[in-house]
């Protein structure tokens, strides 16, 4: 298989979920490593740092995109543990269930509609999932519907797809429309020192509000 450097690449080039889907599936045995080693990847503990400032500890959570469950970890090291994990990956959920720190697991895709009832969850958290070849900005729709009223989604999103990928506008209209609030955006800051020097990140935090 590629290095890994390559096969960050070779996952945005993804042209399909199914494609995508395949490529995280078969990447998932070593993803924790090749983040870790090769790409220093900072994103998670970014976003459960801002998302520690908005949701309690005895919330229930989704991790939505949770892959291999390095927000989960992070979160139940810090006494969250009502959390859920889902990602169109099997594989990857198949790594997260190792770990033992998800209630549940459930394959489903950003983008399409959720198997979750409205108002399932205190809190959604979604880290590396919005960014390219991944999930759409209309995938924030459904993460709305199964997030009770004054709950929060706290998400990682690069900051060019933000200003030039729909992001934007489509999060402003959002809130326009009454759905939710902006409650927190950090800085900037390089979630791949390592590997993608060139790539920022910010991660939000929106407040539900309808």
């Amino acid at each position: 298989m590629q290095e890994s450097h390559d096969r960050v690449q070779w996952v945005y080039s993804s042209t399909t979920n199914q494609e995508l889907e395949e490529r995280y599936d078969q990447w998932a045995s070593e993803y924790d490593k090749d983040l870790a080693e090769d790409f220093d990847w900072r994103a998670p503990k970014a976003a459960v740092d801002l998302f520690t400032r908005h949701v309690s500890a005895g919330a229930k959570i989704l991790d939505a995109g949770a892959g291999t469950g390095l927000v989960g970890e992070i979160l139940a090291s810090l006494g969250y543990q009502d959390l859920h994990a889902m990602d169109l990956s099997l594989g990857m959920l198949e790594e997260a269930r190792r770990k033992g720190l998800y209630k549940d697991f459930r394959q489903m895709t950003l983008g399409e509609e959720l198997d979750y009832e409205t108002d399932s969850f205190d809190a959604v958290i979604s880290v590396g999932v919005f960014t390219t070849g991944h999930a759409p900005p209309h995938a924030f729709e459904e993460l709305v519907r199964i997030t009770r009223n004054g709950g929060f989604i706290v998400f990682s999103l690069r900051v060019d797809l933000y200003e030039e990928g729909g992001f934007k506008e489509y999060l402003s209209g959002m809130e326009n429309n009454g759905k939710w609030k902006e409650a927190e955006v950090s800085d900037p800051f390089h979630p791949l020192p390592k590997g993608e020097p060139e790539v920022i990140h910010r991660i939000w935090a929106y407040q539900i509000t309808s």
